[in-house]
C-alpha cells in the first residue's frame, strides 16, 4: 500500500479527523495533525471572509509533494487535503497528518509537509476585511 493515502483539493470543508483516520495504522507509534484554520485578523486588520482559488494543477501539485515528504522520511502513512472556493472563520484550510512508529519522525515529516505544500501549491488567498478592503496572498 502506498504511504501516501491522500493528497486533493477540494471545495467541501475538510475534517481533521477524517484525514488523521487515513492514517491511521495499528504499527503506528505517533500520529501528527496539523490544521490551519482560517482566522479573523491578518497584520492588524479584521478578516471577515476569504476564498482559496486553485490552480488547475493544484491537486497534481500537492500529491507530487506528499509522495516527495513520504521518499524522505521513514512514516507509515500520510495524507493531506487544501481547501478552495470560500471558507468561513474556524473553517480548516489546510490539514495533514502523518503517522510513523516515533513521534520525531512524525512531526518531523507533517512540518517537512507543511512547509513544502506552501512553498509550492498554486493556490491563491483572497481576503476580505471588515473596512471594505480586500487583498490576493501568495500571487506572484
Amino acid at each position: 500500500m502506498s504511504k501516501v493515502r491522500r493528497a486533493d483539493v477540494i471545495e467541501s470543508p475538510i475534517s481533521v479527523r477524517d484525514v488523521e483516520g487515513l492514517v491511521s495504522d495499528a504499527s503506528a507509534g505517533a500520529v501528527v495533525t496539523f490544521s490551519g484554520d482560517v482566522r479573523d485578523h491578518d497584520h492588524g486588520r479584521h478578516v471577515m471572509r476569504l476564498e482559496y482559488e486553485g490552480h488547475p494543477s493544484a491537486a497534481e501539485v500537492l500529491a507530487e509533494v506528499a509522495a516527495e515528504v513520504a521518499s524522505r522520511h521513514d512514516i507509515i502513512a500520510i495524507a493531506v487535503m487544501h481547501r478552495v472556493g470560500p471558507l468561513a472563520i474556524g473553517e480548516s484550510a489546510l490539514v495533514a497528518a502523518v503517522s510513523s512508529a516515533h513521534r520525531a519522525e512524525a512531526f518531523a515529516a507533517c512540518a517537512d509537509l507543511i512547509d513544502t505544500t506552501k512553498n509550492r501549491l498554486p493556490v491563491w488567498k483572497h481576503q476580505i476585511f471588515a473596512d471594505g478592503t480586500d487583498e490576493w496572498v501568495n500571487c506572484a
